[in-house]
């Protein structure tokens, strides 16, 4: 399994280089997506890419949890956290039988 990891600007760089647009026009249009895509979550607690998968926030609870390097217990506060559940599609696509 390998390390590497596509960051924002490498996809900036692969739609420049598939577009007739200037790179300055396709990093705008990836952070306006990035932002539609982050609201989504944040009001509608869920955003559905189909053929890709979906990102889902929802609120965790406080609870009891345990510094690892004291031993010492405390409470772990509540707060959202976001899953993201794979498609169908894409899973068969990752492992084809």
């Amino acid at each position: 399994m390998s390390n590497n990891t596509l960051t924002k600007a490498e996809i900036v760089d692969s739609i420049y280089e598939k577009s007739e647009r200037n790179r300055a026009e396709v990093k705008a249009q990836v952070e306006t997506m990035l932002d539609i895509m982050k609201e989504a979550v944040k009001k509608d607690h869920s955003l559905l890419i189909s053929g890709f998968g979906k990102f889902e926030a929802y609120e965790k609870d406080a609870r009891k949890g345990r510094n690892p390097q004291t031993s010492e217990s405390i409470i772990l506060s509540e707060r959202k956290v976001v899953v993201f559940r794979i498609s169908r599609k894409l899973r068969a696509e990752l492992n084809p039988q």
